[in-house]
């Protein structure tokens, strides 16, 4: 799954870092950035991104001029978590989990599947995203976090910006994921662009962090193919999707859980060896006596916690992470 983007380029070093190619032959074109009001809401840059929040997408042009080429591409700031269309009132209240759409079964979603049909797809542009380990049995607020972001040459540190030549074609190798947006309607007529992100079960060494990630889409022409609606048929969008070869992550501190930090060290890494700001160190006493009757009880509170684990996995949200408040399931709306 994803829970938590990373993104501090501005809007003009965004358009620079999204160059693309209309043929092979042409030369590299800079997407257009169109700020949407948004029901007030705007694009902050941010080194952790949360859900509600507003970030940059890109969409094929078409879908704000139907004079356009659709090979042509945007940015344009949408929020994330996408906002059913259907929806009335306020639209933070539609009770909906949509920061994630899973590809299984997508196509005939009731929440999805329209703006899916309707060729509604974009690519959430990011420098990484963060994931928490959860495929050991560890509580939420002791799961390690990390920061996956796409292979980078050897002078480029992602946690270091003064090592990113932005001038240079190439230089910083931002992540595409593929998404789903949609567009809501106020009681005003004022509108509202939201975005979720397709997710599928990972596969490769990732899986060893969590058994979902996102869609990466990790070549221009893959890219291209995902935004041209009016060529490429959303069936053959679908297969497009395939677990990522490329991605790449390292350990960063859990001050990343809480959505209100922003601060540049959510995306440092973590020295080899150091605890996590939050997570107590165990007490080791001098009794030997005391450490064998510790060992048992520890021993015992795990085939305990084991057996729980078993009886109420049917209860849980797979796709639960680390958070301030957990979040209420998802209706089926399939």
């Amino acid at each position: 799954m994803c829970g938590r983007t990373c993104l501090t380029l501005d809007p003009k070093e965004l358009e620079g870092c999204c160059k693309y190619r209309k043929t092979e032959q042409s030369k590299p074109k800079q997407p257009r950035y169109r700020n949407e009001f948004n029901c007030g809401k705007k694009y902050q840059p941010s080194f952790n991104v949360a859900p509600t929040d507003v970030t940059p997408v890109l969409v094929s042009a078409a879908h704000f001029d139907e004079s356009a080429d659709p090979v042509d591409r945007m940015l344009v700031p949408m929020m994330w978590g996408m906002v059913p269309r259907w929806h009335k009132g306020d639209y933070r209240k539609h009770g909906l989990t949509t920061n994630n759409c899973r590809l299984e079964g997508l196509a005939f979603s009731k929440l999805y599947g329209p703006p899916l049909a309707a060729g509604q797809r974009c690519v959430i542009v990011c420098e990484g995203f963060y994931e928490w380990q959860t495929v050991k049995p560890l509580k939420a607020s002791e799961r390690p976090a990390f920061f996956v972001h796409m292979p980078q040459e050897e002078k480029v540190k992602m946690e270091d910006k003064s090592t990113w030549n932005l001038d240079s074609d190439g230089q910083l190798r931002l992540l595409f994921i593929a998404g789903l947006f949609d567009v809501w309607n106020d009681e005003n007529g004022d509108k509202l662009y939201s975005y979720t992100v397709i997710t599928f079960e990972t596969e490769g060494q990732f899986s060893d962090v969590h058994h979902r990630s996102p869609a990466i889409l990790e070549t221009d022409e893959q890219i291209a193919d995902w935004l041209n609606f009016k060529r490429v048929p959303a069936n053959k969008a679908l297969n497009l999707l395939q677990p990522s070869r490329s991605l790449k992550w390292y350990r960063v501190s859990n001050i990343v859980n809480n959505s209100r930090n922003k601060s540049d060290q959510c995306n440092k890494p973590l020295p080899v060896g150091k605890m996590n700001p939050g997570i107590k160190s165990p007490v080791i006493p001098k009794s030997k006596l005391m450490q064998s009757w510790l060992i048992v009880k520890k021993r015992k509170k795990s085939e305990s916690d084991e057996s729980n684990l078993v009886e109420t996995d049917v209860k849980m949200d797979p796709d639960s992470q680390p958070a301030e408040k957990k979040p209420k399931p998802e209706p089926d709306v399939t």
